[in-house]
């Protein structure tokens, strides 16, 4: 299953849609498998970032980086505190119409539009990956599928290089709350450990396919990701 989660995770995002479920299948107590699967994430995600390296934009996505991990941080600790039923509630009306926007674009490439220049760029990206960020350090799943849909939508980034810049900053996302779930004792290494080696063949094998397969591939994958995330916050499950 987080093998599984690595691929999706690497390609449209949303892995977590599948590794939370798994690890509260396995019987880890609710906070502790989110903590858990930070910890098998943060890893797999190191080898997709690894992997398009070369396709980032390094400036750009330093910026992000350090907007997600304030985020994540921040988000994180609120999810030590808080139900997730605030976050349920308000992804309920956001989901369909993102599905909505993705079904409208025939690619989701940024070249339909005129690029944005430099600075709007990073007036765009920065805090959209501090909400991300923060979301991601709350709750946590479709925050690659979110990232990708800012970036691409609104930064009018390329999709491959929004797909690089994604991994690193979701990679900081994943870090920022770990380091939070670490510092409370909330990860269970015992399973998480394994479960990590399983995310980096997923992640590697997918972010393989992104290169080569571009919004081929990751279109679909997004569309499944919001529709299985969107009937999972409905349901409450």
């Amino acid at each position: 299953m987080v093998f599984l989660a690595g691929f999706v995770d690497s390609i449209g995002g949303g892995g977590g849609l599948i590794s939370l479920p798994a690890y509260l299948f396995a019987g880890l107590p609710p906070h502790t498998a989110l903590a858990t699967n930070k910890l098998s994430s943060s890893i797999g995600t190191t080898i997709s970032a690894v992997r398009l390296f070369r396709y980032m934009d390094l400036p750009l996505a330093g910026a992000c980086v350090l907007c997600s991990l304030i985020g994540s941080s921040l988000g994180s600790n609120l999810a030590l505190l808080a139900s997730d039923q605030l976050i349920r509630y308000m992804l309920l009306p956001v989901l369909p119409i993102v599905a909505y926007y993705v079904l409208r674009k025939k690619e989701l490439n940024s070249h339909e539009k005129e690029p944005l220049s430099r600075g709007n760029t990073f007036l765009v990206s920065m805090p959209a990956s501090f909400l991300v960020g923060m979301y991601d350090g709350f709750y946590g799943p479709g925050t690659g599928t979110f990232l990708i849909l800012l970036y691409t939508g609104l930064a009018r980034i390329d999709l491959l290089t929004a797909s690089a810049n994604t991994k690193a900053v979701n990679l900081a996302s994943n870090i920022g709350a770990l380091t939070v779930f670490l510092l409370n004792g909330k990860v269970f290494f015992a399973l998480g450990l394994p479960a990590a080696a399983c995310c980096i063949a997923g992640n590697y094998l997918g972010s393989g396919m992104v290169v080569k397969n571009g919004s081929r591939i990751v279109r679909p994958i997004i569309l499944f990701v919001l529709t299985v995330l969107f009937f999972k916050v409905l349901w409450g499950k």
